[in-house]
């Protein structure tokens, strides 16, 4: 190649993809061809028609060999279109043939696109659109080549000569015009072309009026040089010089591609809310690579971008391009990733964000992607909710919801999940009873486990209530792991029964009462909560402490410091007082109409405990005393409430159909019991809010 050959010209040799362009280009030409020779015909002139065409197109053929047999002599100012045009290696050209039908059937096309040149990988999308434009000058040149035919066409094809292809034509900027001023420049340190608002502009006029597709090429070739800036090793198109323009430019992509891509290839929404990737055609197997490109410059500019709203706005967007990429496993499982790191340490704003898009992802009708999903977003939660403190745990707690809706968007799928991983916390229960020694009750006593008890009994809450199962029209599939679910829950809280474990006691206890109280599931929780209360109020003489209450939410074991204080006895009569009177108020059990005989030994062991409180302690417990009081008063009056209720009851215990209906008739709210939980509850609220307050910072005063 002399040296007279433009920069711009050496480099794009240098880049090695001169045999796949001269490859596209070929192509090109031989669907310009076919369009010429389909427009040859009407009549007696077809003839003369299709030899002006032929001679154009022999014309065409004949100027490559002519300019590779002088390449050498006259390769000075050469351009980059002649350059590409020749056809002087005819030989080493069919070495590797562009199969863009098949674009995303090798996992590693999204990391060879990186290296390619931007807007040769891609330049068969203008063939989309080309179409009408080559129609438009072949007819403008046919009055000068064929004077006899255009004067036919007019006689009888004037709409033909009217033809308005309704392309808009944009001026672009080319390389060369930097290079030929900068001659003295060496290649390494070439300019590209600055990317302006009034081309931005020019791009947003033709996607928003006509929905152009070669706009949105270039559209995405300048969105790729935005996300591959200040990178080594990469080939770009243009070049951003200020924020502004770079913000434009990446919301422009993001917004504006899910539209484009929509009005050409749209794709089905099926009635359960499942998505399925658009049909196979032409534009679609065209465009397949230039998406799978998009998206993958997203997954790499996501980690990027530091404001919380560009983030938010590239999931968003970037979820409506998941049809049709969902075919390509290697992105789907990038992407996947990315949203659910996001999801486990991001913002909250940014968090619910992530997760919409997972949940869009899970939306797909592959089931197997639905499996990934499902296995991957567990295994995140688990690893998320190792560690969990004050600070920790409201995300905790949203992960934990939000994957729960996940798991019940297919509950045939979410079965065997949930079935696999139930098991494993069996085994882990099973291994601790076999040892025991301490390392292996750590394997149940930690908040993973905790936190997976939890989230199953969401998971079993959410997929088996009386709502779903109405919504659904049937008995979900997950019901069947309630029992053993809360065989393994119960089991765990047996494995340790000491005073330091209360408060892991404390968390079981409480997702096996979230469980119970929306499955209707009758689960006998008091023998694993009367006890607590009762060996707390046994202490003769607790010692006086000025620790702060321990927040049982945020703590798993109980620190050495607070055993057999007066704080944390306190503390825990609290906390098991209130967990009982809920159970109690529960609908499975309040609404029982044996409830007046279900708190018979409730009852009994709690008076007990508290006459020997009262005669033991000399009333230094008179405030745990007190609560513990107060709840059996509770207890009794609605024991006495649901006798009432039913004096007026006709039939017998063992018609179970007469028994539900009443039961479902029976207003539970209404009862002694159920009025003292809500009371509780608004306290305990207020407190927690006092101490979220205090933990932020706020200066809030706490008061008992």
């Amino acid at each position: 190649m002399g040296k007279g050959t433009k920069k711009s010209t050496r480099k794009f040799a240098a880049s090695g993809q001169l045999k796949k362009t001269i490859e596209n280009r070929r192509k090109h030409q031989q669907t310009k061809k076919k369009i010429q020779g389909r427009r040859g015909a009407n009549g007696k002139h077809k003839g003369n028609h299709k030899e002006a065409v032929d001679s154009d197109a022999s014309s065409e053929d004949e100027q490559p060999k002519k300019s590779s047999n002088k390449a050498g002599s006259k390769a000075k100012g050469m351009s980059v279109d002649d350059f590409l045009g020749a056809k002087f290696m005819d030989d080493d050209s069919d070495d590797q043939e562009i199969d863009v039908e098949h674009a995303d059937s090798d996992e590693e096309d999204g990391e060879d696109d990186e290296n390619i040149a931007d807007g040769q990988s891609f330049a068969s999308i203008d063939d989309l659109e080309d179409e009408g434009t080559t129609h438009a000058l072949e007819l403008s040149k046919l009055a000068e080549k064929d004077p006899e035919f255009y004067k036919y066409l007019q006689e009888h094809d004037h709409e033909l000569l009217e033809f308005d292809p309704n392309q808009i034509d944009e001026d672009e900027e080319d390389e060369d015009q930097n290079d030929e001023q900068d001659e003295d420049v060496e290649m390494g340190e070439e300019k590209l072309p600055v990317l302006t608002s009034d081309i931005l502009r020019g791009w947003q006029k033709a996607l928003l009026e006509h929905r152009s597709l070669r706009a949105l090429r270039k559209l995405l070739i300048a969105f790729r040089s935005a996300a591959h800036m200040n990178e080594e090793g990469q080939v770009l198109a243009w070049s951003i010089d200020n924020s502004t323009m770079y913000r434009k430019l990446v919301s422009t992509a993001l917004r504006f591609t899910p539209i484009v891509l929509e009005h050409h290839i749209p794709y089905k929404t099926l009635p359960s809310g499942k998505f399925k990737p658009p049909a196979q055609s032409q534009k679609q197997r065209t465009t397949q690579k230039l998406i799978l490109s998009y998206f993958n410059n997203v997954i790499h500019l996501i980690p990027q971008l530091t404001d919380n709203e560009m983030i938010q706005l590239s999931l968003t967007e970037s979820a409506k391009v998941l049809p049709y990429i969902i075919t390509s496993r290697k992105a789907v499982k990038l992407y996947l990733k990315k949203c659910l790191e996001l999801w486990s340490t991001a913002e909250d704003g940014v968090r619910i964000s992530a997760f919409l898009a997972i949940r869009k992802l899970a939306s797909s009708n592959d089931d197997a992607i639905l499996d990934t999903v499902l296995k991957n977003t567990y295994l995140e939660l688990v690893r998320s909710s190792k560690s969990t403190n004050v600070h920790k745990l409201p995300s905790v707690n949203l992960m934990k919801n939000s994957a729960s809706e996940l798991f019940c968007l297919d509950h045939a799928t979410a079965y065997q999940h949930a079935f696999g991983y139930i098991r494993q916390l069996a085994i882990h229960l099973r291994n601790s009873l076999k040892t025991k020694t301490k390392e292996a009750y750590k394997l149940v006593y930690n908040w993973q486990y905790a936190h997976s008890v939890d989230f199953w009994s969401l998971v079993l809450a959410r997929a088996c209530s009386l709502e779903t199962q109405i919504q659904r029209g049937k008995e979900s599939e997950l019901k069947p792991l309630i029992y053993p679910l809360v065989q393994v829950s119960l089991g765990a809280v047996k494995l340790i029964s000491n005073t330091r474990s209360y408060p892991f006691h404390f968390h079981i206890i409480r997702s096996m009462l979230h469980l119970s109280r929306h499955t209707k599931t009758f689960i006998p929780l008091p023998p694993y909560i009367v006890p607590i209360i009762t060996s707390s109020l046994a202490f003769k003489k607790p010692k006086q402490s000025t620790l702060r209450p321990l927040d049982f939410e945020t703590n798993i074991r109980t620190p050495a410091q607070y055993l057999k204080t007066r704080v944390y006895i306190e503390g825990v009569v609290d906390e098991g007082v209130f967990i009982l009177a809920e159970w109690l108020a529960s609908t499975p059990v309040q609404g029982s109409i044996a409830f007046p005989e279900i708190i018979v030994p409730v009852v009994v062991t709690l008076r007990k405990a508290l006459k020997s409180a009262k005669s033991g302690t000399k009333n230094s417990l008179g405030k745990e005393i007190g609560i513990v009081k107060g709840l059996v008063e509770r207890v009794e009056e609605s024991a006495k409430w649901m006798e009432q209720q039913r004096k007026g009851v006709g039939f017998a215990p063992g018609q179970m159909s007469e028994v539900e209906r009443w039961e479902s008739e029976l207003k539970v709210d209404d009862s002694p019991l159920a009025k003292y939980v809500r009371v509780q509850q608004k306290v305990r609220a207020k407190r927690r809010s006092l101490v979220d307050k205090a933990v932020r910072g706020e200066n809030e005063i706490l008061e008992d």
